[in-house]
């Protein structure tokens, strides 16, 4: 692809219909699709430990040899600054999983795309939406803890 003149009403790019553009364009989606799945895996990991470590130092406090800590509500709030952190990770990533998936669909790009709509459909996203209800469930559980 080589870039054309960008002005007024024309296209960014000069898309040609080849095998070669064909199979780059679905190289770029499935890179998309494994962007989307590690920034899956990061904001499961950030989750799973900040309500880990709350669960940890809750227990840790209840042991009866355990000193009593300088900051008792630290960890509490530590693992809901993960867990923060992990529903933001996945909102960014849908976000922009969606802003990307519309741009490869343009209009432009159709001709390379080489199959239907049906195929942007993609069960990352639902299992994203799934997680930031979980992610939401455990931070709340952690912060009416608190009161």
């Amino acid at each position: 692809m080589t870039n054309t003149n960008i002005g007024a009403g024309t296209a960014r790019f000069e898309v040609r219909v080849t095998a070669d553009s064909h199979f780059s364009w679905i190289r770029t989606r499935l890179s998309l699709e494994r962007t989307m799945m590690s920034s899956v895996r990061t904001a499961v990991s950030l989750i799973g430990f900040g309500f880990a470590i709350v669960q940890f130092f809750e227990r840790l406090h209840q042991m009866p040899a355990a000193r009593s800590a300088i900051l008792p509500r630290a960890p509490v709030y530590f693992g809901l600054s993960l867990i923060a952190c992990g529903i933001l990770v996945l909102v960014i990533s849908i976000s922009q999983y969606w802003w990307t998936v519309r741009y490869l669909w343009g209009g432009t790009f159709i001709p390379i795309a080489g199959m239907t709509r049906e195929g942007k459909q993609s069960p990352l996203v639902a299992v994203a939406v799934l997680l930031i209800l979980v992610g939401l469930f455990a931070f709340f559980a952690v912060a009416l803890r608190l009161v």
